[in-house]
């Protein structure tokens, strides 16, 4: 049985680096433009160009959103930058319009073309609809089942790509008008202030300033927060299916979270390829996800419609238990010293854990902290500076330090 691509986000260069590190077979991305996910880091053209060859080393693929939902303004500067793309030996383009598509099949450009989630595909007939305008891929909307999924699967032709894990959109596969209406800021051209994550309460038109909650929470009611998307338990089925990809979302999220899910999602694909028969979950890798900043967890669409049980009403706060303190970036055998890149706060006495690719994970105490002058000191000295830090065992670049908050 063939096991699908392991497909991670890439939100700037050090998480490329990291998702492949940690197993992903593919990574996307986006540039400075045209993406819908304006607020993260996103690639330089001059990175990109260094993004595609580092991918390409590696012997992995890399995918391009241009996902955005253009307005007439907009497409002469998309057809600029197609026309760099072409130039870079991309794996795949993402995009959701069919305006962008036309530009891609009127001129000619002889780049692989996947489409968006944004695009709502939710039944076969669409699916062929797209294959016959050259799309090798068809990003599902996350609103489908199982047995959907399946029928898809069975009648059509091209690859498909779902979504395993990470944020849900209360918006059908985030077509979402809110955050222009409430901000101007428009999500379906990468600029989301995310109101459905906002605390909303009822008000009557004749008792102005009086708010009444929506639900029994005398805070308010958050009445459009989705749960997080989970569906590691669901590995069997997800390989059974023959979908080409499995995408794990999250281009604005930590190193963290994505070392963490890539490398828990990465395990779990090689044990079943491994043995598929005696094939179970183990409970360390649920923990693990666990540990990355999360909402509760939700198997979404997957068994039907997850109705209240995939929304959390209570609050939109994240659940975290750890904090992620830094990021190895090399070692020294001899006296043993990790050069660490500090994200928070280290100090000495500290009970930490290292993880690495592959699922080496070990806890140890920080008794050594060499500063940059070469001095010890009690606690690293700032957010992006560089440390030493004494391990009590040899490791490679990449490993992870976190600390338990609640432990």
């Amino acid at each position: 049985m063939e096991i699908p691509e392991l497909l991670a986000p890439a939100g700037n260069m050090a998480k490329l680096k990291i998702a492949l590190d940690y197993g992903a077979d593919a990574v996307y991305c986006a540039g400075k433009e045209f993406g819908l996910r304006a607020k993260a880091d996103n690639f330089t053209r001059k990175e990109l160009q260094n993004a595609v060859e580092y991918v390409h080393q590696r012997n992995k693929k890399i995918y391009l959103t241009l996902n955005i939902i253009p307005h007439n303004q907009d497409l002469e500067k998309i057809m600029e930058f197609l026309n760099f793309l072409t130039e870079l030996n991309l794996d795949g383009v993402i995009v959701s319009d069919p305006g962008v598509l036309y530009l891609l099949e009127e001129n000619k450009m002889n780049l692989p073309i996947h489409l968006s989630t944004q695009a709502n595909t939710v039944n076969w007939a669409s699916v062929r609809f797209w294959e016959e305008k050259s799309v090798e891929r068809i990003i599902l909307a996350r609103e489908l089942s199982r047995n959907e999924i399946a029928e898809i699967k069975s009648r059509t032709e091209a690859g498909l790509e779902v979504f395993i894990h990470g944020s849900m959109c209360i918006s059908y596969s985030g077509r979402c008008l809110l955050s222009n209406y409430l901000t101007g800021r428009d999500a379906n051209r990468g600029n989301c202030a995310q109101p459905c994550r906002w605390k909303y309460s009822l008000v009557e038109e004749k008792r102005p300033g009086q708010y009444f909650p929506i639900d029994d929470n005398n805070r308010g009611s958050y009445i459009m927060n989705s749960r997080d998307l989970n569906l590691l338990e669901e590995i069997p089925e997800l390989v059974e299916l023959g979908v080409e990809s499995l995408k794990i979302e999250g281009r604005m999220k930590s190193i963290h979270y994505v070392a963490t899910v890539t490398g828990i999602y990465r395990q779990a694909l090689n044990e079943y390829s491994g043995d598929p028969d005696s094939f179970t979950v183990k409970q360390e890798w649920k923990d693990e996800l666990d540990k990355v900043s999360h909402r509760p967890y939700t198997k979404g669409f997957f068994h039907g419609n997850p109705k209240q049980q995939g929304q959390n009403y209570a609050d939109s706060s994240y659940i975290r238990n750890y904090k992620y303190l830094g990021q190895v970036k090399g070692f020294l055998p001899d006296p043993g010293l990790a050069i660490v890149r500090i994200k928070n706060k280290i100090c000495q006495g500290d009970k930490v854990e290292f993880f690495g690719p592959g699922g080496d994970t070990f806890k140890q105490r920080i008794d050594v902290i060499i500063n940059a002058d070469g001095e010890e000191v009690e606690e690293a000295p700032h957010p992006e500076s560089t440390v030493k830090v004494g391990v009590e065992r040899p490791i490679s670049e990449n490993y992870i330090i976190r600390r338990c908050t609640n432990c």
